[in-house]
Parts: C-alpha cells; structure tokens; sequence
C-alpha cells in the first residue's frame, strides 16, 4: 500500500484554513483563502541579491504563485558566497533572470518575471499591478524611491483619513553583517520609511585634505581615486559605479597611491565596497530577516495574524537579541502625507508651475515631470516622450488637468540643494482659486 506524501501546503494550511486569536478582522478561514492567495495575489520583490534570492525563496514556498522580481544588476564573483541562487557560470549574467530561473526550476508552480533595469525606467503603473511590494535592497535611495512610488498611489478622504482601496502595502528587509531589521509600511497607517529616514546612519565621509595630502588607510586612497583624480582626469564625465571598467579605473589609480604611501589593503572587492558603500553580508542573517519578511507578507495578505508592529531589529552578535519597536508616523511626511498644498491661479501655466516647484521651500525640485491620474502631462525624459509633450508647457494646468477645482498630482525629479540632490516623487495637492467657491487659502498651515 503506498504511503500517502505529506503535502507540501501543510504548514500553511494550519494557518489558513482555522480560526485563530490573533487573526485579523477580515479573516476568513478556509481553502477558499490559500487559493485567492495563488491566483490573485501578486507581489513584487524589489532586488535580487543576498536578501532578495532568499525572499524569492521563501515566498514561492510559501504558497505566493505569481511573483515579480526586478534587479539592475549582473552577477560578480563576489557574490557567489551569499547568494545561493547563483553558479559560477552565470557570471555576468542578469541577477533578476538567473534568480527567477532557479526557483521556478525547484519549485512546481510558481511563476516569476524577471525584470533586468533599474527601477526608475517602470512607468508608475507597473507598480500599481502589485498586490504589496517587497524589499531586498541594500541603497537608501533606492527605498527612497520605492517608498515614494508605494505612498504616491494613496488616496485620502475629505477627512484626511487614507482610503483602503487605494493602499500599497511594503514589506522591507534590510541586512548589515551580523544585524538585520524587518518592517512593515502601510501608507496611511504606518510610518513610511521617510517618516523613520533618521535611522539610516550618515554615509562615512573622509575630509578632502586628508586624502589629498596625509592619506593612513587604504579606503582614503580609495576615495582619492574616485572623488579627486577622476575628476581631473575624466573631467565632466561622470563615475558610474556600476560600469565595471570605470571601477576598474579607479582601482587602478588607487593602488598606484597606496604604493607611494606604502599602504597595504586595496583590493579591488574592496574599492567596489568603499565607493559603493557596501556592507559585508552573512548568509544566515539574510535567510532569517527574509524568512521574517515572507511571513510579515502572508500575514498581510491573508490576515491569519496580527503584523508586525512595525519594526523588528535583529542582532547575532548579542545573542542572537530580537526587538520590536512600534515608530510613529509622521502626519506632516512629505511622501505619505495627505501632500504638499499647492495654490494657484487658473492662468498659471505648466511651465510657470514647475519653476515653481524649485523655489518652494518644502519641495526644491529640479528636472520635474509632472503626471495627473495617470496621464503624462510633461515627462523630462526619455527624449520622445518629452519632445511628444513639450506643447503642454504653455497651457494652462489648470486646462491640462480637465477644468477641476483641486486633485492630485503626483511630480518626479530631483530633490535638495547643491551636490546632495536625489531622485523622488512627490504627491502635490492642487488647489485653483476662484472655483466652484473655492476661497483663498492659508498658505502658512498647508504648505
């Protein structure tokens, strides 16, 4: 007699398909669930090195059918240690493609796209298919961004209070050696990751004078390489980081200095983790901040269990020391905030606006697109979408945006002053004088 297999949803089925005390309000036990689950939930994982080949992992075999991953990157030597999902022969080839490749050959079932660019060329709306998004990445700016993509689909109630349907739930995980954090954002609810950008520790900057003149490390010759001689070389060119014959360059010149110092430890794993500001990464501590993601998204989903409350901290080194810390949102957050409150007259036009955008004093935008309820009113880049909506300049906005007294307007481009300007997206709210009774507003308390 054969023995029947265990199957593989067991342990999920515990879960799914009882009743529980710490379930959510809207949980609804039974198979109907776990199938919903498969068909109709889709998540993204954003980034797919250490932490993201384990999320992978850990979300196809939590019964997630339909997942997306997307990731710039190729594969390095250097990555082979962590990121199991990798071979020798995939060196060099798209990180995203080997990654979705690799799960769906061991696991029956699931079915990954793979998406290789960086994760500003997506249009808005790609995001918007995704029933939540999670994080594996390892740049600040990068969850900046996503963040920013996540809340700008929110929407608020005359109330200020965040309508349900048009929430985007994150889940992030972020690794550093032997520490790790895990957290849950819900726009609206939760704190963003802009509300809580304060727990991100300043990037180390080393003083000019001394790499130009007293260098004692080789991370200072390093750094000489990239910020000083390059630009006297290569003039207005800019460092890539991620063109490896630019990284190879300054690898070069940074050797060539450390030996007229005579100082030892450049390397060329090491110049890409100083410019780059890599932290080294520990495999098992990705497989327990992702295995703590996984579950923080099928709870989501599915409300078996009461979420995270919203920050979990993980450090190995002190005996394995695991915390939860409850952060409180920031109401007035420029990203997940009902958004920045705009004023203006019907006869301003399109271009008009945008300048302003960069003497607003909350705002500080350069290089702005502008988009209304999906339409691309003007787009920056890439060069046929500007030169097909560079007529818009001229109209009126409030033309452009189809006669309405106030809406929402999401704009993208570069944020801050000087050397330190950044990649964001912003939600404005847009408010025309003089229409439907609209009365003047206090700039003081919206702006």
């Amino acid at each position: 007699m054969a023995v029947s297999q265990p199957s593989r949803s067991r342990d999920l089925d515990k879960l799914l398909l009882r009743p529980g005390h710490l379930v959510g309000p809207n949980f609804e036990p039974g198979p109907e669930l776990r199938d919903d689950i498969k068909e109709y939930v889709k998540v993204l994982v954003v980034g797919a090195g250490g932490l993201g080949c384990e999320l992978l992992k850990d979300l196809a075999l939590t019964g997630f059918k339909y997942l997306d991953v997307i990731d710039m990157d190729r594969i390095e030597v250097t990555n082979l240690n962590r990121q199991f999902l990798f071979r020798l022969e995939d060196v060099g080839k798209p990180k995203a493609e080997v990654a979705a490749k690799r799960v769906m050959e061991r696991v029956n079932g699931v079915n990954i796209t793979p998406h290789f660019c960086r994760i500003e060329d997506k249009p808005l709306d790609f995001y918007s298919d995704f029933s939540i998004i999670v994080l594996g990445l390892d740049s600040v700016e990068a969850r900046s961004y996503i963040n920013a993509v996540a809340c700008g689909f929110l929407e608020y109630d005359s109330e200020d209070n965040p309508r349900e349907e048009t929430v985007k739930p994150m889940v992030d995980g972020g690794t550093e050696g032997f520490k790790g954090h895990a957290r849950i954002i819900v726009p609206g609810t939760t704190p963003c990751f802009e509300c809580t950008i304060w727990l991100f520790p300043p990037q180390v900057k080393f003083p000019l004078c001394t790499l130009a003149e007293t260098p004692r490390t080789a991370a200072h010759c390093i750094e000489y390489a990239h910020l000083i001689k390059w630009n006297e070389v290569h003039g207005s060119r800019s460092f890539d980081p991620d063109n490896p014959e630019d990284m190879q360059w300054v690898y070069s010149e940074a050797v060539k200095r450390a030996e007229l110092f005579g100082i030892p430890g450049v390397t060329y794993s090491f110049t890409q983790g100083v410019v780059k500001n890599i932290i080294p990464a520990i495999a098992s501590t990705n497989a327990i901040i992702s295995a703590a993601c996984a579950l923080e998204t099928l709870k989501i989903v599915s409300g078996c269990s009461k979420t995270l409350s919203n920050y979990l901290t993980y450090n190995g080194v002190e005996g394995l020391h695991t915390k939860v810390t409850e952060f409180v949102r920031d109401k007035d957050c420029l990203v997940c905030g009902p958004g920045v409150l705009i004023e203006l007259d019907k006869s301003v036009t399109l271009k008009k606006f945008i300048d302003q955008l960069e003497d607003h004093p909350r705002l500080l935008l350069s290089r702005v697109s502008v988009t209304h309820r999906g339409k691309n009113l003007y787009m920056q880049a890439p060069p046929v979408l500007e030169e097909m909506t560079r007529s818009n300049l001229d109209l009126p906005l409030f033309e452009l945006m189809g006669g309405v007294a106030k809406d929402v307007i999401h704009v993208n481009g570069m944020a801050g002053k000087g050397d330190k300007k950044q990649s964001c997206l912003r939600k404005l709210r847009v408010v025309f004088r003089g229409v439907d009774g609209i009365a003047d507003i206090d700039m003081a308390g919206g702006a």
